[in-house]
This record gives C-alpha cells, structure tokens and sequence, in this order.
C-alpha cells in the first residue's frame, strides 16, 4: 500500500477527499429523481435500487481513478465512506450490496480487503437506520455533532436517553481506526488508507471521514427541506382551492345572500355583519404566502365562517361553544388548519343529524405544546368507515400532510368517534410564538 506521508499533500489530499464527497453530494441533488428518493422516508425496493444505482457509479470511477492515477488521487477513494452512507439512507441490504459494487475495481486489483471493508461499512450503516426509532435523527448528523458529545453524555448518564446522531459518528470513528488497523495487519495492497500509521495526524483522516459522510448528508437534508417546502406550498394552494370550491361556491353564496336579502326586512344590522364576515372569508381565502398564522387570527376566520352558517340555521338549531386557553392565542398555526376540520363538523356530522348540533372548540397550551380539540354532536363516524378517513376524507387528509410535512412526526392528529354520539378531532403541535415577518 502506498501512502501519502509529507504533512502538507496529506492535508490537502484530505480537502480535496471532503471536497470530492460535498461535490457528488451537490451533483446528485441536481437530479429530480434522486430527491424524490431522498424525501421518501420510508423507500420501496424500487427507490432503493434507485439510491444505489445513483450513487455507485461516481464511487466506482472515485476507486478507479485512485487505482489508475496512483496515490496524487487518492482522496478520489470514498469506497468506505460511501458504502456507510448507502447503508444510513438505504438500509443494511443497500449498503453492503452498493459497498461490493463499489469496491469490484479494487478486488481486481488484488486489493481482497477491500470488499469485505464496504460491504461491512454498509450493513453497519444499515444496522444504525433500523435501530433509531425515528429517522428523521439521522440528518440530525452534520459536520459539528461531535460539539455535541458532552451533552450527548450527560444525557446519557443523567436520563439514561441515546442521542442517536452520535452513532453515525462514533460508527465513522470506528471504521477509519478498523481500516488502519486493517492496512497494518495485512499485506500492503489488501486494503487502501490515504495515511495508515499511528500517529497524531491520524486524527486529521478521522475527521475527513467524518466531513465525507456528514457534508453529503446535510447537502441532502437541505434539500429535503426545500422539498418540505415547496411540497407545503402545494398543499396550502390546495387547501385554500378547496375551501374556494367547497365553501365559496356559488350555491354557498346564494344561500348567504337569501340569508342577507331575509334578514334586510327584520334585522338590517345582522345582514350587514353577515356580508363583512363573508366579505372577511373572501380576503382571507385570497390572501398568499402565509405558512404559519396566529391562532387567534385563525379563530377569527372560523368564527366569521361559523357566524354565517349560525345565521343561516338559527341559533336554536346550532351551537358554537369555545374555551380558548389565553396563552394559546399568540402561538402560530399552519394557515387554514382549523377550516377543513370544522367544515367536516357541519357536512359531514351535523348535516345528517335531525334537529339542533353543538360545535365545542378548545385550545390548551402547555409544556411547549399546543393543543386543539374540534367536538361535534353529530352521527359520528361508523367503524366501518374510520379506518378509511385519512384516504377518503380530502380535507383531513391534507390537513395531516401538511402537518407532517411542517412537523415531520413531532404532532399528532387523532380522531375518536361514536355512532349516533359525535366525533372529535385532536390535534397536538409543538409550540411557535414568532412575528409575523419571520414565519411568512
């Protein structure tokens, strides 16, 4: 094995090796197929072929040119480093199988170490994927988590809790000491390291490895982001296009305006409260680029919603009650996360039932979390039709994407209903108390 020993070419070997690594990163990115396979969490066989087939090839020419060109291309090798990260993204079959395609060029060059050291280096990184109960902490690794070791073990020994972005890290760690020892066990050309001795300086290609595995996995979760993004912008256009079409649809504006034109001869002041809260619903609807609303401006826009459909069947036959927790009033909301749900209540709940229905809406804020409870009265939902909720029910269902994609699993949205009695929808989001400007 040849080695790379003047401290200035293994400094700048090490660069160009992260460097090589955040650039392929960046490259595949660019490709659309690629980041639909990385915002799908949970891939099918299909998107796991996908993943290898994008990212072997580079790997492959990387172990190639370092074999051809001789130890001046030596960051080009990223076999080890690229086998993890298949294993972190794909899974424990992904990464050994992408680690022994990568690593074919060096197996013909005699190099027999080489194989078993990435197909390793992916099942260990599929192991660590399937043992972190959330997935989302994997992209919580990022070229600075080791500041984060002393807080990583005084979590550990104060609440017996694993921080699990130390994994990827410490499993990094582990494998370029494992390579090293590897070189100076065997005979010179069975594996590659750019520096095999143990020396000080073997730090520095410890934390070139850890830079190769971690620059690429935060180029991919700022993508990832974007994604979230743009994906959220989608469904809010959709919601707010739905709420235009189901409520502000011409047989909903003739039936306010017969209310209008009904009230005018008995109670002119009530018809001119019920136009400014439709004129209210319109603006709000047409309003754009709100991501995140106050609650209390959330409230106003269902109570000008509900006020309506109160005029429109009297009070005695529905109800509105609230208790609204003061404290949740300035934590920001999803825009148009209340409507759906609400317009459910009355089609859906109310509508079908004989005689009068209550609506209950009840906020809490506590311990950093923001509770919402919507309640209705109605016939419920039967048990039949529960499980099939999220998938029929469009309003529901974008509600809980969209809360998914803002919140990836820290929420919940849990529906519980009885035949004949009424059904209620929970939802609980991490708090947010922010200025407008910040979150538009």
């Amino acid at each position: 094995m040849e080695t790379v020993t003047p401290i200035r070419d293994l400094l700048f070997t090490l660069l160009l090796k992260v460097g090589v690594a955040s650039s392929i990163a960046a490259l595949l990115a660019r490709w659309n197929t690629f980041r639909r396979v990385l915002f799908t969490e949970e891939r099918d066989p299909d998107q796991k072929l996908k993943l290898m087939l994008f990212m072997t090839p580079a790997l492959i020419v990387g172990v190639t040119l370092r074999l051809v060109g001789g130890p001046p291309y030596a960051f080009a090798d990223l076999s080890l480093e690229g086998a993890f990260l298949m294993g972190l993204l794909g899974g424990r079959v992904v990464g050994p199988i992408g680690g022994a395609i990568i690593t074919i060029p060096a197996l013909i060059s005699h190099e027999w170490l080489a194989m078993p050291a990435a197909a390793t280096a992916g099942l260990l990184g599929g192991l660590i994927r399937q043992a972190i109960p959330n997935k989302e902490d994997l992209w919580n690794f990022g070229p600075f988590t080791f500041l984060n070791i002393p807080k990583a073990t005084v979590k550990l020994l104060r609440k017996a809790e694993l921080s699990w972005e130390m994994a990827p890290l410490t499993t990094c760690i582990a494998l370029e000491l494992g390579r090293v020892a590897l070189v100076e066990a065997t005979k010179p050309r069975w594996l590659f390291a750019i520096d095999a001795q143990w020396n000080w300086w073997l730090a520095l290609t410890v934390i070139a490895t850890l830079m190769s595995v971690a620059a690429p996995l935060k180029i991919w979760n700022n993508t990832r982001i974007e994604m979230n993004l743009e994906r959220h912008q989608q469904l809010l256009l959709k919601a707010r296009m739905d709420a235009l079409s189901s409520q502000i649809n011409p047989h909903f504006l003739f039936n306010t305006l017969n209310t209008v034109s009904a009230l005018i001869r008995f109670d002119p002041d009530s018809a001119r409260g019920v136009v400014l809260k439709l004129s209210n619903i319109l603006r709000r609807l047409l309003r754009k680029h709100e991501t995140f609303v106050p609650l209390r401006e959330e409230l106003q826009f269902i109570d000008d919603y509900l006020d309506i459909e109160v005029a429109r069947f009297g009070k005695d036959n529905l109800d509105i009650v609230k208790h609204i927790d003061d404290a949740a009033l300035e934590a920001f909301v999803p825009s148009m996360l209340l409507q759906p749900m609400v317009e459910n209540c009355l089609k859906h709940g109310l509508a079908p039932k004989l005689g009068g229905g209550k609506i209950e809406l009840r906020t809490t804020n506590a311990d950093g979390r923001l509770r919402i409870e919507i309640a209705d009265n109605g016939v419920g939902i039967s048990e039949e039709k529960m499980p099939h909720v999220y998938v029929e029910g469009i309003g529901l269902s974008n509600v809980r994407e969209r809360l998914r994609v803002l919140y990836g699993t820290d929420f919940h949205l849990d529906i519980e209903s009885r035949p004949g009695e009424g059904t209620v929808i929970r939802i609980e989001i991490p708090e947010l108390v922010a200025t407008m400007e910040e979150v538009r």
